[in-house]
């Protein structure tokens, strides 16, 4: 326990420290030389101090989130929610922030209410679209969701296009810190926390989550994340036996 206790302090302090950095050293350019800049040079590192800062903001609430999964007061709370107006909730929330994006949300399948903590399945769909925005191929604009209904489960289905992912790495990318290293993911900053987020938020929730990568060409594939999430139906169907 200590060891991995060690481990996961280690490896936050080193994501930590690289926004921190790069803030802190634009910073001290921009004070020690405002008079010699031009206007260009300081709106370019004002721009990258905010973007450093927005990552590690983000950075935080993910070690956050990270703690709170292995804590014993995280609660969670289930209750029926609808599917569809949840998804697109969270697709309004990121096309602000994601506007060379087209996201297509299917709407020829009716889809029944879930059994989930309406705030923690926001979360999850919120890291899994954002994921796909994030990893597009730069040519690619759309982002495709949609749905399934399998036995006493909905699916939700979030695909994009851009490099593939190695069968092998399946089950890898939703581990701590983990992080597929090729050229798109190098020009992507991220800290390797969402997925393994995601992922412990829905088997908390009775949920699942998987991916699949289909090679189009050499250098393009699909790849799909599902997320499969209980029905309440399940619970109405508890309910009526327990009533008998």
């Amino acid at each position: 326990m200590t060891e991995n206790y060690e481990d996961f302090i280690s490896t936050v302090s080193h994501e930590l420290r690289t926004p921190l950095t790069s803030i802190r050293g634009f910073a001290d350019t921009m004070l020690n030389s405002w008079d010699r800049l031009d206007e260009d040079s300081k709106k370019k590192f004002l721009g990258i101090i905010k973007e450093q800062s927005d990552r590690l903001i983000n950075m935080v609430e993910n070690i956050l989130s990270v703690t709170k999964l292995h804590s014993q007061s995280e609660r969670i709370i289930l209750k029926d929610i609808p599917v569809r107006p949840t998804v697109e909730k969270v697709v309004q929330l990121l096309k602000t922030q994601y506007k060379d994006k087209n996201f297509i949300v299917d709407e020829k399948i009716n889809t029944p209410n879930i059994l989930a903590d309406e705030d923690k399945f926001q979360q999850a769909i919120m890291n899994i679209i954002e994921n796909a925005c994030k990893y597009s191929n730069n040519n690619d604009i759309w982002i495709n969701i949609g749905f399934g209904e399998d036995e006493n489960f909905v699916a939700i289905n979030v695909t994009n296009l851009g490099l593939g992912i190695d069968e092998r790495d399946y089950e890898k990318i939703f581990t701590k810190f983990s992080r597929i290293d090729n050229p798109l993911t190098r020009k992507v900053q991220g800290s390797g926390l969402g997925l393994y987020i995601t992922k412990n938020i829905l088997e908390k929730m009775g949920g699942t989550i998987c991916v699949k990568s289909e090679n189009i060409d050499a250098n393009l594939s699909k790849i799909t994340f599902t997320i499969d999430i209980p029905s309440s139906d399940i619970e109405k169907q508890a309910r009526a036996k327990c009533i008998q």
